[in-house]
């Protein structure tokens, strides 16, 4: 087998440089399209169904309609992985409106582009999750949900970048974006929780928050240990005066934060709470999901 990575593109697997979509391609031209970000852990691929469901979802928010059935895509993705010998992987699901003309008019592009990359993940040093992280609050506000719902995770992530910029320029990995009104969000690749005498708190998805599935996982596992989880508005008094606060993310699993805007979130180490999270879902991850070797 070739070392270079295979790539799903329209019903045939390429190598990775021969992986090419059209200039015209509206997911280039104008970020018309939709995502997942999805992993794979010890032969299994976690949460399979859910991301399914959500691309499909998000697709039909926008009136694109992926041109295969989702039993279809989820062979894409266990095919993408065999293909590539991967056991415990980052999948990247992508479906664009395809190519068309210049115009912004979505009913010039017969047929929408899908492909899937399988690859090893990078994550985070394993003493941050001892240590946590420092994260900065971006000036950059998050998508209002009236204008482009952050529900639908879009190839047009231009929101979070600028934001991730501010992250970048101030040294630290991560930005907690605000909503217009000022309530706290999420992050720009990540949602965040706080925990406050021994209570979590995490934003409602009515703000204008994408409906993370390692976030619903966390808040299942939560509920499971016994742990109070509200879904409630909150400002950046309550982060700043928090006991913990971690970020949820497919490739963050749950990581702690430990200093916020120069303010230092409880003992400035991982909480127990979060700790515990985080071993539980490591747990869960590495037993459940679709197996992609039979």
């Amino acid at each position: 087998m070739s070392d270079e990575l295979i790539i799903y593109l329209d019903g045939e697997y390429v190598k990775k440089s021969e992986a090419k979509i059209s200039v015209f391609d509206h997911g280039v031209l104008y970020g018309d399209g939709v995502f997942e970000g999805i992993r794979a852990y010890n032969g299994r691929i976690f949460k399979c169904k859910e991301h399914i469901d959500r691309i499909y979802a998000a697709a039909k928010a926008i009136m694109l309609d992926i041109p295969m059935t989702k039993d279809e895509m989820k062979e894409v993705l266990l095919e993408t992985c065999r293909r590539n010998n991967l056991r415990d992987a980052y999948i990247r699901l992508v479906v664009t409106r395809g190519a068309g003309d210049l115009g912004l008019s979505p009913t010039k592009c017969p047929r929408p582009t899908v492909f899937c990359i399988a690859a090893t993940i990078e994550l985070y040093p394993p003493e941050m999750y001892e240590k946590g992280m420092p994260v900065i609050t971006a000036a950059q506000r998050r998508n209002k949900a009236t204008i482009v719902d952050p529900q639908i995770k879009s190839l047009n992530y231009l929101n979070n970048i600028l934001a991730k910029i501010e992250a970048n320029r101030a040294g630290v990995p991560e930005a907690i974006m605000l909503n217009h009104d000022g309530i706290v969000a999420e992050c720009t690749g990540d949602n965040i929780f706080i925990v406050k005498d021994g209570v979590i708190y995490t934003p409602p998805i009515h703000i204008g928050i994408l409906d993370g599935i390692t976030r619903r996982t966390i808040i299942d596992l939560a509920k499971e240990m016994g742990i109070e989880v509200y879904e409630k508005e909150f400002t950046l008094f309550n982060v700043y005066n928090a006991d913990e606060c971690f970020l949820t993310g497919t490739a963050a699993e749950a990581i702690a934060v430990t200093q916020v805007d120069g303010r230092v979130i409880g003992d400035g180490v991982a909480g127990p709470i979060t700790k515990k999270l985080l071993e539980a879902f490591q747990a869960y991850a590495n037993s459940n999901g679709e197996p992609i070797y039979n």
